[in-house]
């Protein structure tokens, strides 16, 4: 199972984002094929998704599966930095361009040269500061402040946000053409909630990483444990997912993680059960961590004990109608008389 991590986790900030990707959910198997399919090309990726969904990540495994995997990646927060200092750190600036300017400085867009800058966050840009990206990515030159000499850039632009830049054009706040401009290949992150295929890997990672750095063993995952993993919706995504694990293994003694362990607030878990109750996913979740759980006791002929139950469970619900059984399960009327031949319910 392909998992993607920072060159030194150690040093990512848990507040900041989220520390490891995997791909064992078909949503992830998805956004791997696609970033596998567009790396190659030098064409411009925007990356949507909410925060702690792994944004970074995705930009740097771009990064590292394209032909300039050899050159730099730089990543900027451009929320971080103020309207009167983004415009100096994205292009760089002059000696004497502003009162502190002492000598000149390489911008972002430099440093990244022939490799991948990554400007994350960038609907928080302010609209001045996007007219001048907007020359950069059409011109592929950049302009230090305070000089009027134009130094020509080989950058691959990678940008992400977490809120919807559609709404944000009609209400004015950042510009249309600049927009389009970026949105030459949309790549949508997927919440955690809606990939539950990634929650165990997911959590069986940070424990393997957070055991051998506090020196521990590694305590067993219990199937109520699975449960309340898979229960939760996880608003923080996989930064949130990291941090739970991180303190239960603070707090646990050690031979098995419980769920009282994880400390996950019930509000939360019981408002998202109940807006979820009846949609496709919810059922999902639930059936795959029954199976889980009977995957953890590993109980003898556990393939006959499920289809047994799935197709008496369907047979009963229609009233041992055959037709109706067959058409509920999506198999013939002959598929399900084996069935229910071999589980002695007819002759």
């Amino acid at each position: 199972m392909p998992i993607i991590t920072f060159p030194d986790p150690q040093k990512v900030s848990l507040s900041i984002r989220a520390s490891a990707l995997v791909f064992a959910d078909p949503a992830s198997q998805a956004l791997l094929s696609l970033i596998e399919r567009i790396a190659p090309s030098d064409a411009t990726a925007f990356i949507q998704g909410e925060t702690g969904t792994g944004k970074e990540l995705v930009a740097r495994h771009l990064h590292d599966l394209s032909p300039r995997r050899n050159g730099p990646f730089a990543a900027i927060n451009c929320g971080a930095f103020s309207e009167t200092l983004v415009e100096s750190e994205l292009f760089g600036y002059e000696r004497g361009a502003f009162t502190g300017a002492v000598g000149s400085k390489v911008g972002w867009f430099e440093s990244a040269n022939g490799g991948t800058l990554f400007l994350d966050e960038i609907g928080d840009l302010p609209l001045s500061t996007q007219v001048k990206l907007l020359r950069v990515l059409q011109e592929r030159e950049i302009v230090r402040v305070g000089s009027r000499k134009p130094t020509p850039i080989d950058v691959r632009l990678v940008a992400a946000t977490n809120v919807d830049l559609e709404e944000a054009v009609r209400a004015g706040r950042f510009r249309e053409d600049l927009y389009y401009r970026i949105n030459v290949v949309p790549i949508q992150l997927v919440p955690l909630r809606d990939r539950p295929g990634d929650i165990l890997p997911l959590a069986r990672h940070f424990i393997s990483t957070y055991r051998n750095r506090l020196q521990t063993d590694e305590p067993e995952l219990l199937p109520e444990t699975i449960a309340a993993l898979h229960a939760y919706p996880w608003p923080g995504n996989i930064r949130e997912l990291e941090n739970v694990i991180h303190r239960a293994l603070l707090v646990c003694d050690g031979s098995a993680l419980r769920p009282s362990h994880l400390h996950l607030p019930a509000i939360a878990a019981s408002n998202a059960t109940t807006e979820r109750r009846d949609s496709p996913v919810t059922e999902f979740c639930t059936l795959e961590r029954t199976l889980e759980s009977l995957y953890e006791k590993e109980p003898e002929g556990l393939y006959d004990l499920v289809n047994k139950a799935l197709i008496v469970g369907a047979y009963v619900h229609c009233r041992e109608n055959q037709v109706q059984t067959a058409r509920l399960l999506g198999i013939s009327r002959n598929v399900l008389r084996t069935h229910l031949k071999h589980f002695g319910l007819i002759d």
